[in-house]
């Protein structure tokens, strides 16, 4: 048996149910913010920052961050594993990728959450 430790003992049905359910929950999150924008055309500072200053925003925002992080590392983990043969660029590769979802999901809670 062959094993990839970078695969992280996932298999091949959760990184299928992860890309599903983050694309699900990504697309909802798209959808709301479309609808919002076409129901307030007139739409200022003072409105956006009040829809995201509501809790069920900030955790619905920060469930989206989190969705677009996992579909980021299961695509790229997925694309690096079938065209990265040489295992130090793909450890590489992988490593700079981490790095940039844990900044960007760190980022995410700051701008949602911080003062």
């Amino acid at each position: 048996m062959v094993t990839n430790i970078t695969n992280l003992g996932r298999s091949g049905l959760s990184d299928w149910l992860i890309q599903r359910v983050s694309a699900l929950v990504l697309a909802v999150y798209a959808l709301f913010l479309v609808a919002y924008l076409l129901f307030h055309p007139n739409l200022d500072y003072v409105t956006w920052s009040g829809l995201f200053a509501q809790t069920w925003m900030r955790i619905f925002s920060l469930l989206a961050f989190i969705s677009m992080a996992a579909h980021a590392w299961v695509g790229l983990w997925t694309i690096s594993t079938d065209y990265l043969k040489h295992t130090g660029a793909r450890f590489g590769f992988q490593a700079v990728v981490i790095l940039a979802i844990f900044v960007f999901l760190v980022w995410g809670v700051q701008v949602l959450w911080g003062a």
